[in-house]
């Protein structure tokens, strides 16, 4: 075949280089590389971000809030693609409350008794995501207030909305 430094090269030799220089090749460009470099040059900071979780029809709600409290991470799915793993803060339950004036002018507020089985959650999480001028990136897909996300634990998978976000 054709000579390299005064050396035959065979073709098995040819593809053997080959596959090594595409390992070479995929090492330098994986996304693993590419988030630690992200991470040694403090591009990648630690964000928070809160999920409500709106209208869950619980069962055992205790228990639901327990489950998701024992989760020390749970997966991130923002518009049908995983983002990966986000670290839990806490995890609340949302009521709402109606507030009712009496005409000797005392305020009375009690919590919504119209739909006991429906719960609202909020979910505070953190996140590593790159911080740019469009906003944070986590997981390749821009994360703002009123992005669609899923939320999965061990039990669970809910949906829920983005409600806050907290820069550094």
């Amino acid at each position: 075949m054709a000579s390299l430094f005064g050396r035959k090269v065979s073709l098995l030799d040819a593809i053997a280089g080959s596959i090594a220089v595409a390992a070479l090749a995929g090492v330098v460009w994986s996304p693993k590389l590419n988030n630690q470099l992200a991470k040694a040059t403090g591009s990648v900071k630690a964000v928070q971000v809160q999920v409500d979780a709106r209208n869950l029809p619980l069962a055992d709600p205790t228990a639901f809030l327990q489950s998701a409290r024992d989760d020390q991470s749970l997966s991130l799915i923002v518009r049908n693609q995983p983002a990966g793993r986000v670290q839990v803060l806490a995890i609340d339950e949302v009521r709402r409350r109606l507030v009712e004036l009496q005409p000797n002018g005392q305020v009375i507020q009690d919590d919504d008794p119209t739909s006991p089985l429906l719960h609202h959650v909020r979910f505070n999480l953190e996140a590593q995501a790159t911080i740019g001028p469009s906003g944070i990136v986590f997981g390749g897909t821009k994360l703002k207030i009123g992005s669609p996300v899923e939320l999965e634990g061990t039990l669970y998978r809910v949906n829920g909305t983005v409600s806050g976000v907290v820069l550094p």
